[in-house]
């Protein structure tokens, strides 16, 4: 094919209407997403989550005993630092995961189920799957 006939002609201005910007011309060409929002399913599907664990009734009352220990103190006005492992279900989807905290805490809320550590982490009572108390003794003056 052969253009030498048009080739050479004057860039065609419209007179109606305004020229496109270059910024306008390129977003002709931006890549174009026909699902929108499928790849952040994809990705939620794939995250994987934890399954609580039933606990067996031994490990249950060693806890109980130790959160016992633990009001105690905190009735004594000791700082009281402890580990705790506990399970924190997902917000989006069935299961969720094990955490871990240490730290001191600051007290716990009985009525809604909650240790409160100085951190302002709350742990649900009712998800903890192991707690330790460090055993060294601080009084408040």
């Amino acid at each position: 094919m052969n253009y030498d006939d048009i080739i050479n002609l004057p860039h065609h201005v419209s007179k109606n209407h305004m020229q496109m910007s270059i910024h306008d011309r390129a977003a002709q060409f931006a890549p174009f997403s026909a699902l929108t929002g499928y790849e952040e399913v994809i990705n939620e599907t794939a995250r994987l989550t934890d399954e609580l664990t039933d606990m067996d009734e031994y490990v249950k009352s060693e806890i109980d005993m130790k959160l016992q220990l633990l009001r105690e103190k905190l009735r004594n006005r000791q700082s009281v630092n402890v580990y705790i492992r506990y399970f924190k279900p997902d917000d989006k989807k069935a299961g969720g995961k094990y955490l871990e905290c240490r730290g001191n805490v600051q007290k716990i809320d009985e009525d809604n189920g909650y240790i409160i550590m100085e951190d302002k982490t709350s742990i649900d009572i009712s998800k903890i799957v192991d707690i330790s108390i460090n055993e060294k003794i601080n009084t408040f003056d």
